[in-house]
């Protein structure tokens, strides 16, 4: 995983979609994400507590919106003046947020950046 740079733009990152990731576009717009559980805890708690072997995450409304556009191309910047186009004032305060939701991601292995 890259490490942040002090003094780096962190909106001019650009982000990638984890390639073992499985995701799919349901009929409504809503992206949902297919994390398999693996490992050696994930298994034992399959066994013991009836633990699923994959996980669902369904992403909101800007989270679908933001998905697909992840590509390893776009900086945040770019991915952010198309969500603000798209949802105008409905996603303010737009790059802190939008900052946010990239360090989530990254922190769950759903994404990487360049």
């Amino acid at each position: 995983m890259k490490k942040e740079v002090k003094g780096e733009n962190y909106l001019l990152r650009k982000p990638e979609r984890a390639k073992e990731l499985s995701w799919s576009i349901e009929e409504e717009g809503k992206v949902t994400l297919e994390k398999e559980n693996k490992g050696f805890f994930n298994r034992l708690c399959q066994k013991l507590f009836n633990k699923p072997k994959v996980s669902f995450i369904h992403l909101d409304e800007t989270g679908s919106f933001l998905w697909p556009r992840i590509d390893g191309e776009k900086d945040l910047l770019e991915l952010g003046r198309e969500l603000s186009e798209e949802f105008g004032d409905k996603a303010e305060p737009l790059y802190e947020r939008l900052a946010d939701y990239f360090r989530i991601l990254e922190s769950y292995g759903f994404i990487r950046f360049k």
